[in-house]
């Protein structure tokens, strides 16, 4: 919007400057300049020229200079309004030197076309002259306003190149920050609790007493939330150099669900043709989160997790065999609830729910932007 702003404002001040000096040209009409409609059209192309100063100020010097020097050599005589505005574009676009050099050529050319208009001139007139086209005062306040607002656009860059720096350093506070209060009030007490269980258990097993279900299910969540908590303060602590898990640990959280006695399976179609990082760490979370609810709550023998890689989208799917019942209403849980968040803000879908045949599914699709 900003950009169609300025586009709309360059083409208006063409057309005001392109209007000036046609309007200046017939009023001051020469009967002697058989040429003078040629000398119009130089006029107005100057003028319109200077749409393009942005993009392009020293096509535009060229132009406004050449104009210059031709409806003065057919007899219009009109002061340079359009080179004053193309030598300001052409300092304010860094280019000092090419202005002067070029104001200096003009200097030195235009007697020549003024000696050739149909006005007769003498050569102390045409010297004489000269400075009235050109205006010399107004060729160095031109070059003046010019370099003043390009110190004041550098300046406004630095301004927000500073603002950037400052706000990503108050960034990198808060998230180390808040990666020591979870280290202080939490890294204890997880610890505390897998190391009881991990106790609790090997003393069973010593004893040759049975381990009960419960307190093999509390040492995995403690080693699951430990796991967790080290990888949630890496990512905050992260200073870009170690990526967070994503598509290529998959393989690990399906080995981990069959160390649990659950009989998981991987399938992988398509190719991996570059994955957004957000979308390779969301595929992990959801297959995380399927995995580690069917372990607890789904009492299944078996799960499969089934990856398909599509031109324009990936398609994440976990089914198991458990008791959920296919009883209606949305899943509540806080797990899925994050997922869903995730798979949202990707703009996907996720379908969660009890599978006709028994067992549960988690059924996800992401769209995948590849640049061009």
């Amino acid at each position: 919007m900003r950009r169609e702003r300025i586009r709309l404002q360059d083409r208006a001040t063409a057309a005001g400057v392109a209007v000036t000096q046609l309007v200046i040209g017939v009023v001051e009409h020469d009967p002697a300049a058989r040429l003078a409609p040629l000398g119009y059209v130089l006029l107005v192309v100057s003028g319109l020229a200077l749409a393009a100063h942005r993009r392009a100020p020293l096509a535009v010097l060229a132009v406004a200079g050449v104009s210059v020097l031709g409806y003065e050599a057919v007899g219009v005589d009109v002061p340079a309004l359009a080179y004053l505005f193309a030598v300001y574009a052409t300092v304010r676009a860094g280019r000092w030197g090419v202005a002067v050099a070029a104001s200096v050529l003009m200097v030195a050319v235009l007697p020549l076309a003024l000696l050739a208009s149909p006005h007769a001139w003498t050569v102390r007139d045409a010297f004489t002259h000269n400075r009235d086209v050109l205006q010399l005062a107004w060729l160095v306040a031109a070059g003046l306003a010019g370099e003043a607002l390009r110190q004041a656009e550098r300046r406004a860059d630095e301004a927000e190149r500073t603002r950037e720096e400052t706000a990503r350093r108050r960034a990198d506070e808060e998230r180390l920050h808040l990666a020591r209060e979870l280290h202080d009030s939490l890294t204890h007490q997880i610890s505390v609790i897998k190391v009881q269980a991990e106790a609790a258990v090997h003393v069973a097993r010593k004893r040759g007493e049975p381990v009960p279900d419960a307190l093999l299910a509390i040492r995995e969540a403690g080693r699951e939330a430990a796991s967790e908590l080290r990888a949630t303060l890496a990512a905050l602590r992260d200073d870009g150099r170690n990526p967070p898990r994503g598509l290529d640990h998959v393989p690990d959280l399906v080995e981990r669900a069959r160390a649990t006695g659950l009989d998981a399976t991987l399938t992988i179609e398509g190719d991996r043709i570059g994955l957004p990082a957000a979308l390779d760490r969301t595929v992990y979370r959801i297959v995380q989160e399927s995995l580690t609810n069917i372990s607890r709550h789904a009492a299944a023998a078996t799960a499969s997790v089934r990856i398909d890689y599509r031109p324009d989208a990936m398609l994440v799917r976990v089914d198991d065999d458990g008791t959920a019942s296919p009883a209606p209403g949305p899943p509540s849980g806080v797990g899925l609830l994050g997922m869903r968040e995730r798979v949202t803000a990707l703009g996907g879908t996720l379908r969660t729910g009890p599978r006709g045949d028994g067992g549960f599914t988690v059924r996800a699709e992401l769209p995948v932007e590849h640049p061009s």
